[in-house]
């Protein structure tokens, strides 16, 4: 498996963004015995319709197979698709976006004994963020590191 999907972006990404679309997040896996190269992306401001998604994955398909040398020469399933409502939190745009928003944190480490956080991000800078979180009724505000923060994505809130 490829280590560096950077190629794939860089190829990818100016296809993207020609049709006022986002590249999200960029995966390739391999699940039982198949291999399967996931693009996730999304436009604003109202997300990505099914049309937009075949058009994106038809031009994509044709860009990657063009690529001199072959970036995944074993077989594998292009998937385009939204990244949905929860999508992830990687970029700092995304990080903006996600302001005032309820979000799902995942830690490499815990912290105050828990390894996950769901809250309403009330702040960040380069180092921290500050996330509001509840504890049965009461609310708590809580600053996390950022180099602790294996994952983030959007979450929704019930």
């Amino acid at each position: 498996m490829p280590k560096n999907l950077t190629p794939i972006l860089e190829a990818i990404e100016p296809v993207i963004i020609g049709h006022d679309c986002e590249l999200v997040d960029l995966e390739y896996v391999k699940e039982k015995s198949q291999y399967y190269l996931r693009i996730y992306v999304d436009k604003q401001p109202n997300g990505i319709d099914i049309e937009t998604i075949a058009e994106l994955s038809e031009l994509v398909g044709e860009k990657l197979d063009s690529m001199q040398p072959d970036p995944l020469p074993d077989p594998y399933i292009l998937e385009l698709s939204s990244p949905g409502l929860e999508r992830p939190i990687k970029k700092e745009q995304d990080w903006e976006k996600a302001k005032g928003q309820y979000i799902h944190v995942g830690l490499y480490q815990k912290l105050e004994g828990e390894k996950v956080f769901e809250g309403h991000l009330l702040d960040l800078d380069d180092q921290e963020i500050k996330l509001e979180i509840k504890i049965k009724t009461r609310r708590k505000q809580l600053t996390i590191p950022r180099k602790q923060i294996a994952s983030a994505r959007f979450a929704i809130e019930f």
